[in-house]
């Protein structure tokens, strides 16, 4: 009895095992070696490494403008899903980064002032791609999602984006204040 049991537990777990390992193949890093090596030697510079993400998503975006205008490819539908997807990975870990040093109290002024104009970028070419007159309603499902994915986190990101670079503002306002008080005045 023990043995039967013990075998389908195997079983299970090595179905289990397939399984994940199927899935981690389906998912491609969006990253190339380079930019991996790029971003990993800009870890602790907030202002470089900001900009690498920025600049790795419009070439993702760049790539796919290419591609759709290219009338050699070959199932186009999939390719903008598959350069969407990777997008949204890289826009994703942008915010996941900015999430991070704001967290750490760093001064991210001027990268957010580059984040918001390449937003506001962003969401242009995402509503082009979307308002495509030029695309069948047969491609259009087939990357619509991600696409309206793509967009709603680009437009919330960019209103969350402008927001705190005003509370990045008021808080350097602050710390100039703090820094230039009057010899012999009272602290607060």
């Amino acid at each position: 009895m023990m043995t039967v049991w013990f075998r389908r537990c195997t079983y299970l777990g090595l179905l289990l095992l397939a399984s994940v390992a199927a899935l981690a193949q389906r998912h491609r890093d969006p990253f190339t070696q380079l930019e991996i090596d790029q971003i990993r030697d800009a870890s602790w510079e907030p202002r470089e490494r900001l900009s690498l993400y920025v600049k790795f998503a419009r070439a993702r975006l760049a790539g796919l403008e290419q591609m759709r205008s290219d009338p050699k490819v070959k199932d186009r539908p999939q390719q903008t899903h598959d350069k969407l997807e990777d997008f949204l990975l890289i826009y994703d870990e942008l915010n996941d980064n900015i999430d991070t040093y704001v967290d750490r109290k760093d001064d991210i002024r001027k990268p957010l002032k580059l984040i918001i104009e390449a937003d506001v970028n962003f969401k242009g070419q995402m509503r082009a791609l979307k308002e495509g007159a030029e695309v069948s309603p047969e491609e259009m499902k087939q990357y619509e999602f991600i696409l309206t994915n793509a967009l709603d986190t680009v437009t919330t990101s960019l209103q969350d984006h402008r927001k705190l670079l005003v509370e990045q503002e008021e808080a350097a306002k602050h710390r100039k204040k703090s820094a230039v008080k009057p010899f012999g005045s009272k602290s607060e």
